[in-house]
C-alpha cells in the first residue's frame, strides 16, 4: 500500500476512535435519560380474557356484540371470562361504541376485527349491523375459510342495509345464490319473526330425547328463558337439538301456550367456505342477559362453544360454569343499556359485567 494512502488510513481511523471516545460517556448519559417508548394504545373496542390451564389452552375465540335489544354486551364478555378463566382460552370480545368511546350497542362502530385472522371460533350477538367494509372484510375472510361460528338470538339477521361488495350478507338478501343472507346461508335461519308477546311470554327449552346423547346437551336440565319464543324453519341440514315451549307468563311454572306448536331454537349444521372446507355452527334463537342467568341455558352455551370449537372430547356434564366476577343483567329492552360504559371496564377477573349503578336509555318497543 502507498505510503500516502497508509497514513491517510490511519488518522481517520484514528479520528474516528478518538471521536468515538470523546463522545461514549454522552451517548451512555442520553440512553440512560431517554424515555421509553409508549405501548401503542390498546383498541377500545376489545377486553381480552386469557386462561393459562384446561382444554382451551391454544385456542383463540372472538366475540362480537352489537344488538339493539338481548344484550350481547352483557351476556358474552360473561360466556368470555368464563371460557378464559376456568378453560384457558384466549377470548376477544369486541363491543360497538359511540363518538366518546362508551359501549353503544348496534352502532356499527368497531374496529380491530383481524383479530379473526387468528380465530379458532367466532361467537356472534348481531342485530342490523353495517360495519366499515374494511372490517366487514374480515369477517367474510373468515368465512371463506369456513371458520365455526356460534350465533344467539338476532344474529339470524346479523346484518343490515349492507350496499355493494357484501350486501349478499343482509338478513333478506334476495339473490338465489345467497338467499336471505348470512343468517340462513351460515347459521340455517334468517328473521322469521316473533312466536308469541315478547316481556309477557317466556319459554321452556326443551331437549329433544333424540339428541339426549349429544355432546352439547351434556349435564343441560332445566332450561327455562326470559326471551320471547322466535319462529324458526331452520335449513334442511340442520340438526334440531331443541324445542322451545312458549309459556303464558314470565315463570318456569307458567301454563304452556296452546296456540303455539314447539319449533326448534337450538339446532347445530355446518356451512362450506370457498374451497369446500366445511365449518361447523351451532345456533340458538334464545341467549338474552337474564337467560344467562339459567344454569341450564349457560350450561348448553358453553358446551356449544367446546364443540363448536372441535373440543367435544372434552366436554362433561359437570363442567364448572360458574360466572367469573359480578353478572348484573339489566332486564332485556330495546335501547335499555347501561350508559357510560367501556369495554375497559370490564377488565380482568374481578370488575362487574356491568357496574350496576351505571343508569340505562329509555327502553322502546322494535319490530323484531
Amino acid at each position: 500500500m502507498p505510503e500516502f494512502i497508509r497514513r491517510t488510513s490511519l488518522s481517520f481511523a484514528g479520528i474516528s476512535f478518538a471521536a468515538l471516545m470523546m463522545f461514549s460517556p454522552l451517548l451512555t448519559s442520553c440512553q440512560e435519560a431517554a424515555v421509553p417508548v409508549p405501548e401503542v394504545e390498546a383498541n377500545p373496542h376489545l377486553v381480552t380474557y386469557e386462561g393459562t390451564e384446561g382444554p382451551g389452552v391454544g385456542k383463540h375465540i372472538v366475540f362480537l356484540t352489537g344488538d339493539h335489544e338481548y344484550r350481547s354486551e352483557e351476556v358474552l364478555p360473561a360466556m368470555a371470562r368464563i371460557l378464559a378463566k376456568k378453560y384457558g382460552f384466549k377470548t376477544s370480545v369486541f363491543f360497538t361504541l359511540d363518538q366518546e368511546g362508551f359501549i353503544q350497542p348496534g352502532s356499527s362502530n368497531i374496529k380491530g376485527l383481524e383479530a379473526l385472522q387468528t380465530a379458532d371460533l367466532l361467537v356472534m350477538g348481531l342485530r342490523f349491523q353495517d360495519f366499515p367494509e374494511e372490517e366487514m372484510q374480515h369477517i367474510v375472510n373468515y368465512l371463506d375459510r369456513a371458520g365455526p361460528v356460534l350465533g344467539i338470538r338476532t344474529s339470524t339477521h346479523a346484518f343490515a342495509e349492507i350496499e355493494g361488495k357484501f350486501a349478499r350478507y343482509n338478513w333478506n338478501y334476495e339473490g338465489e345464490e345467497y338467499l336471505k343472507g348470512f343468517g340462513r346461508q351460515v347459521l340455517g335461519e334468517t328473521w322469521a319473526g316473533h312466536y308469541g308477546t315478547n316481556h309477557e311470554q317466556s319459554s321452556l327449552v326443551k331437549p329433544l330425547e333424540a339428541e339426549a346423547d349429544h355432546p352439547i346437551m351434556s349435564g343441560v336440565l332445566d332450561m327455562h328463558v326470559q326471551s320471547g319464543g322466535y319462529f324458526a324453519d331452520p335449513m334442511p341440514d340442520s340438526r334440531p337439538l331443541a324445542v322451545g315451549v312458549v309459556l303464558n307468563g314470565m315463570t318456569a311454572d307458567a301454563t304452556p301456550d296452546p296456540e303455539k306448536e314447539q319449533v326448534p331454537v337450538v339446532w347445530t349444521r355446518s356451512y362450506k367456505g370457498t374451497n369446500g372446507q366445511e365449518g361447523r355452527v351451532f345456533t340458538t334463537t334464545h341467549g338474552a342477559s337474564e337467560d344467562f342467568l339459567n344454569d341450564g341455558f349457560r350450561r348448553m352455551m358453553i358446551n356449544a362453544a367446546f364443540w363448536t370449537a372441535g373440543l367435544e372430547d372434552s366436554i362433561s356434564g359437570d363442567m364448572n360454569i360458574d360466572f367469573v366476577g359480578p353478572y348484573n343483567p339489566v332486564t332485556f329492552a330495546f335501547d335499555g343499556y347501561r350508559l357510560g360504559v367501556r369495554p375497559s371496564d370490564m377488565a380482568g377477573w374481578d370488575t362487574p359485567i356491568m357496574d350496576a349503578s351505571k343508569p340505562t336509555t329509555k327502553p322502546t318497543t322494535p319490530e323484531n
